[in-house]
């Protein structure tokens, strides 16, 4: 799993930061979390490929984290898409959605089904992965999404079977989706004899817009990565809060209190355009694997 971060500006972009959008590549398939103004640009600025977007999860409808949107579905339908499009969202997407149809009059040549999420839970739950959702603590209705991989099978021994007499074949099927298995001779084979310990499965989450909350800690608990807003530096905790945003400190506490594995950054005030050194220092003096955010920058997970 790769994570990119498209736009990493709070408000409004920069000519250094594009505002917020987050890409996930997870064995060629694209997940987008959020997608403001610009953001398909960023997406081929990437080197992504949109025919591979199959979910986009929206944190809330402030311009910044949506203005992108329409353009990017418009494209599309250009682009000559006929697979279906996924939009997971707080209330009120839909009619952004319809609004903005009906306004600049443009026509969907595939499907597009929209989720609207009102209160915690599983806004998509795969084979292999789901995306949790929890409120967060913000101006408006505000979720944050944590990508939950699950546990792959563990490593077949292959020398062991045969060792065992095992011929490759449907047994080896079996025994590596966990069956255990009689053989031609009467033994029974356990699963657990040829397949090791299963491997646990990533974590991902991503919390901005959001003062400190606990809803940010139990979305990133035990994650592999945590993206959280951090606005502001420490010394302008007091407006954070009344514009309900994090500092770089709070992202920071809330990594630690979450014992996640890695931190990083976003959402940045472009106030601060200049201080990313300062801001980096004040977070790692309470969670040191932590790193500042900038466009397109790439995270193996």
């Amino acid at each position: 799993m790769r994570l990119i971060t498209l736009g990493t500006s709070s408000g409004k972009p920069t000519l250094e930061r594009n505002v917020s959008a987050v890409a996930v590549d997870r064995d060629g398939e694209m997940l987008l979390f959020d997608c403001g103004e610009g953001t398909q640009n960023q997406i081929r600025r990437a080197r992504l490929r949109l025919s591979r977007l199959s979910r986009i999860f929206i944190t809330h409808l402030h311009g910044d984290h949506v203005n992108g949107l329409t353009g990017l579905i418009s494209t599309l339908s250009l682009d000559g898409r006929d697979r279906p499009l996924e939009l997971y969202s707080p209330p009120g997407i839909k009619e952004y959605i319809e609004v903005s149809r009906r306004l600049q009059i443009f026509h969907l040549r595939f499907e597009l089904n929209i989720t609207e999420l009102d209160s915690a839970g599983v806004a998509y739950d795969g084979e292999e992965y789901k995306v949790i959702c929890r409120p967060l603590d913000h101006s408006l209705f505000d979720l944050g999404y944590a990508i939950v991989e699950k546990d792959r099978p563990g490593t077949f021994d292959v020398e062991k079977a045969r060792q065992l007499g095992i011929e490759a074949g449907p047994i080896y099927r079996s025994l590596k989706a966990g069956e255990d298995v009689t053989l031609a001779d009467g033994r029974i084979i356990k699963s657990s004899e040829v397949v090791g310990p299963p491997h646990p499965g990533k974590r991902v989450a991503y919390c901005t817009d959001t003062r400190p909350c606990q809803s940010a800690v139990e979305l990133a608990r035990c994650a592999d990565l945590l993206v959280h807003e951090g606005t502001y530096a420490d010394e302008l905790a007091d407006k954070a809060t009344q514009r309900g945003h994090s500092t770089v400190v709070d992202a920071a506490r809330i990594a630690q209190e979450a014992q996640a594995k890695r931190l990083i950054i976003t959402h940045i005030s472009p106030k601060h355009r200049d201080e990313t050194d300062r801001l980096l220092a004040q977070a790692r003096a309470v969670f040191r694997n932590c790193q500042i955010a900038y466009d397109l920058m790439k995270v193996e997970v």
